[in-house]
């Protein structure tokens, strides 16, 4: 079995992250950024640009981008939802944007307030303003592989989101596992399907612990040679408008199976547990992270 020499792990706390929680104070946004970089991880989604309504933790977004020290050697990203928060990324500096598409129409009426075809109407006018502004962009099609109100999403249904967004012009693809709802045997069936049907397109997964096959997903999708993946530090996240989805995989536990598997992420794990420690103080509860707890094997 071969699998990739190397992983490339986007870290998503800070966003992703922080988002599912009470909001905590800018310094501490801050903070924990700052501390990230400093692991060796080499990709942060460190903010997004949504209307402090909808999603108020994330309402002093530019305020904290223009607090962080950032470091050359750290690709950091935001998320957007529309033109209005591309355009606010774009003059806060940022090259690398996303935007989330959700696959189920339910959950992205729930997210954005408009069907998932008003949203894909959006993209070729989305992407040609990111990229007249210097940057990338990269379509994030969640509820990939489940909705929590409509249940199981068809692999037709992703791939449909998927092709509008490539004939948009996005640059790169990622899929996220909103809910928790896939499995090892889902994970292949969709990204078999996918490199089928657009094989150049790179792509990385995003997956969810909530029902405990977060990181057998992974390993499922290094079988077929995925090599970007999202996490978060001490597990942080979820999402507000999906019912029950707890955090995202743990980057600390992600790291520690990739680096006993041989396949280098560039992380250092024993710095990446104490800015877990961190991440746990400043939301004041308990993390999901097995690792946390535990501490690597060799403890």
């Amino acid at each position: 079995m071969t699998f990739p020499q190397r992983v490339s792990v986007r870290e998503v706390g800070p966003r992703d992250g922080l988002q599912n929680e009470d909001p905590i104070s800018t310094a501490g946004k801050v903070e924990l950024i700052d501390a990230l970089t400093r692991t060796g991880v080499r990709r942060i989604e460190a903010v997004s640009f949504v209307h402090p309504k909808a999603i108020p933790q994330m309402a002093d977004a530019d305020d904290v981008w223009s607090r962080v020290r950032r470091d050359p050697r750290v690709r950091y990203s935001a998320l957007v939802p529309n033109l209005r928060g591309a355009q606010r990324a774009l003059a806060a500096g940022f090259t690398e944007l996303e935007v989330v598409v959700s696959a189920s129409d339910t959950h992205n009426r729930k997210n954005i307030n408009r069907s998932t075809e008003e949203s894909l109407d959006n993209l070729p006018e989305l992407a040609g303003m990111v990229h007249d502004g210097g940057g990338t962009l990269q379509l994030i099609v969640s509820t990939a592989w489940g909705c929590p109100y409509e249940g199981d999403v068809p692999v037709e249904r992703v791939l449909w989101a998927v092709g509008r967004g490539v004939a948009a012009g996005v640059d790169s693809l990622a899929y996220g596992d909103t809910t928790g709802m896939a499995t090892p045997p889902r994970v292949t069936r969709l990204v078999e399907a996918t490199r089928s049907a657009h094989p150049d397109l790179p792509l990385g997964l995003h997956f969810h612990n909530t029902r405990g096959t977060g990181l057998a997903n992974v390993y499922a999708a290094l079988q077929l040679g995925v090599d970007d993946f999202d996490a978060s530090v001490g597990g942080l996240g979820g999402c507000p408008y999906a019912p029950g989805a707890s955090g995202n995989i743990a980057t600390e536990e992600l790291v520690y199976m990739l680096e006993d598997m041989g396949i280098d992420t560039g992380v250092d794990l024993t710095a990446l547990l104490g800015v877990a420690g961190l991440a746990e103080r400043l939301v004041g509860r308990k993390l999901d992270s097995q690792l946390l707890r535990a501490g690597p094997a060799m403890r």
